[in-house]
């Protein structure tokens, strides 16, 4: 899962970001309001879960909670802040936060509290279930099926092949697929992205389905039913 963490105080960014990391999460980190609000409103970038510091230079992290949600972004949300009043903690789930944990807290508290928002509901697991043509995709047990047959992917053909099947027949660059895949700090090329679209590409054979990956030279993929 990605995690958004906006926090401008350096020490405790990097020591949410490390135990955070150790739970298998990746982390993209901002220091100010107006960087963080070109990453929570960014859509792309596929966000599981924000943890926001109320008092962020520039932008605070209540107007980007409440900006976030007005451009329709349901994803759970998580202030951490020094401000403890009551009013304070009602302003801020009432702005649109999910929880509110006042510093100085353990980490062990937020990591549960992690834990908590982003166990899914049904409903939520239920968009992770794709079907297209003759394929069903199950992304959270990495499952691909045509009819009785069933493939486990790994974690980056399942990654891959989710935003593929999530908007079939529509083009996806070859820059938009790193950022969604691996992560605005990741140092892929993007030619590399063709090995693991080469990948998937022979698991479709496998199944013998009737789906394809486009290539549309120079800029990017598809996903289409040859039969279609």
């Amino acid at each position: 899962m990605r995690v958004l963490l906006l926090e401008d105080d350096l020490n405790l960014c990097y020591t949410i970001e490390q135990a955070l990391g150790k739970e298998g999460y990746s982390v993209d980190c901002c220091h100010d309001g107006e960087t963080a609000m070109l990453y929570a409103l960014n859509r792309d970038l596929g966000y599981d879960l924000a943890i926001v510091d109320r008092m962020l230079p520039i932008i605070d992290g209540l107007t980007i909670i409440k900006s976030m949600r007005r451009k329709g972004i349901t994803i759970p949300v998580i202030i951490i802040t020094g401000m403890s009043a009551l009013d304070d903690r009602i302003d801020g789930l009432d702005g649109g936060a999910d929880d509110y944990l006042v510093k100085p807290f353990h980490i062990r508290e937020l990591l549960a509290r992690v834990r908590a928002l982003t166990r899914r509901p049904y409903e939520m697991k239920e968009s992770n279930c794709l079907s297209y043509s003759d394929l069903t995709f199950d992304r959270t047990n990495r499952l691909l099926q045509k009819g009785n047959q069933e493939l486990t992917l790994t974690g980056k053909e399942t990654e891959l092949l989710y935003h593929l099947m999530k908007t079939p027949e529509t083009l996806l660059t070859k820059e938009q697929l790193v950022v969604r895949v691996w992560g605005t700090n990741s140092d892929i090329e993007p030619g590399n992205v063709e090995n693991y679209i080469s990948f998937l590409r022979k698991r479709l054979k496998e199944l013998q389905s009737q789906c394809e990956i486009k290539t549309v030279y120079g800029t990017g993929y598809k996903l289409e039913c040859s039969h279609a």
